[in-house]
This record gives structure tokens, C-alpha cells and sequence, in this order.
């Protein structure tokens, strides 16, 4: 029996909840596109989690991440976002990837790698530039531990240099932010789909 596509959207701005954020705005303008396509959604804040630092899938007493980790491995599609900072990505981003590093030591019942078969696109807010040295970072970071990047899998908006507006400030959704959304969902749900239909070979 079929089952609908789910994607988890992986909050890693600095600022726990309640708080706002515009990774968070931008992150869930994302999965609503992604519902807009017959997917679940659904997603988390990781700074409201304590991640211990290192690179095994459980780091003992107090760890969150095994059943974040879960979440990770019960969705077809990820929703990587954070924000920019100093031109790099968010500390708790990185924390996050060198979490995901334990799956290169991890496989299923067939001996394939847990993350194949999954898809992860990446969301990009800064005042700041940034945005492109970040995506490359995340696709090759994502790329591999397993996950597969769609065609034109990132949606990022900068502000102006030297200035002080966020994201979350904006008045609308800029349209080429908005044209750049609806291609990366579309192409994730496209391609999650054919990555359940026919999966990735076992390696002989």
C-alpha cells in the first residue's frame, strides 16, 4: 500500500523557541510548499535539543539526538535550514552535519547506507552574503552521508550588506524566493518519489 512522502524540516537558527526566526519563517514557507504536494511535514527546532557534540549515532547519557535521529530516518525528505553567520553557516548546523556523519558507519537490512533513498533540500537566510559558499558546504556535507539533492535544491534570501533587515522583517516574500521554493519542493517531492519507487542498488 502506498504511503504519503513526509519531510522533516531541521530548524538551526540560534534562537530556541519561542522565539522568532526567519529560518524558521523561511523553513516553513518550504514545507507548506511541500504539502502543497501531497507530503507530511512536519519539523524541529534544534537548539531546543541537547545535541552533544561528536560523530556516533548516540553519545550516552542525555544525548537528544537518537530520537531526533529517528525523526531523521522516518522522513523522506529534509528540510536543512539555517542561518548565516560571520558567512558560514550556524554552529548548531554543523553540530547537526557532524551528527548525520554517524550514518556513513550505518545501513539497513540489505547493507545499504540508512540516508540513501532520501531526499534533503537546504534553506539559506542571512543579511549578510554567504549564501552560496553555505550551499556548497550542505550539498557536499548531505551528499555525503547519503542523502540525494534535487535539481535546484536550495532556496536562500540575502539581505543587504552592512544592513539590519531580516527575513522575517520582509513586508511579502520576494518572488524570486518564492519561483525558487516551488522549484526545489517540487523537484524534492518529484524525486523522493522516484527514490521510493525504485531505490538505490545494494553494492556488491
Amino acid at each position: 500500500m502506498d504511503t504519503q512522502l513526509t519531510a522533516l524540516m531541521i530548524n538551526c537558527t540560534l534562537k530556541p523557541s519561542p522565539a522568532e526566526s526567519s529560518s524558521d519563517l523561511l523553513g516553513r514557507q518550504i514545507l507548506s510548499a511541500l504539502a502543497g504536494h501531497g507530503v507530511g511535514i512536519d519539523s524541529i527546532r534544534a537548539i531546543d535539543h541537547d545535541i552533544r557534540p561528536g560523530v556516533q549515532a548516540d553519545m550516552g547519557d542525555g544525548d537528544e539526538w537518537p530520537k531526533l535521529r529517528e525523526l531523521v530516518l522516518g522522513a523522506d525528505i529534509i528540510v536543512f535550514m539555517t542561518p548565516t553567520w560571520l558567512g558560514q553557516h550556524s554552529s548548531v548546523a554543523q553540530r547537526v552535519l557532524e551528527r548525520l556523519d554517524a550514518e556513513l558507519s550505518e545501513t539497513d537490512d540489505e547493507g545499504r547506507p540508512t540516508l540513501f533513498d532520501k531526499v534533503a533540500i537546504a534553506g539559506i537566510v542571512g543579511n549578510e552574503d554567504g549564501a552560496h559558499h553555505i550551499t556548497g558546504i550542505l550539498y557536499q556535507a548531505l551528499g555525503d552521508v547519503g542523502f540525494t539533492i534535487p535539481a535546484q535544491g536550495v532556496v536562500y534570501w540575502n539581505g543587504e550588506a552592512m544592513h539590519g533587515t531580516d527575513y522575517k522583517d520582509l513586508d511579502s516574500t520576494p518572488e524570486k524566493v518564492a519561483q525558487s521554493t516551488m522549484t526545489a519542493t517540487a523537484n524534492a517531492a518529484h524525486l523522493a518519489q522516484l527514490l521510493r519507487e525504485q531505490r538505490y542498488p545494494v553494492s556488491s
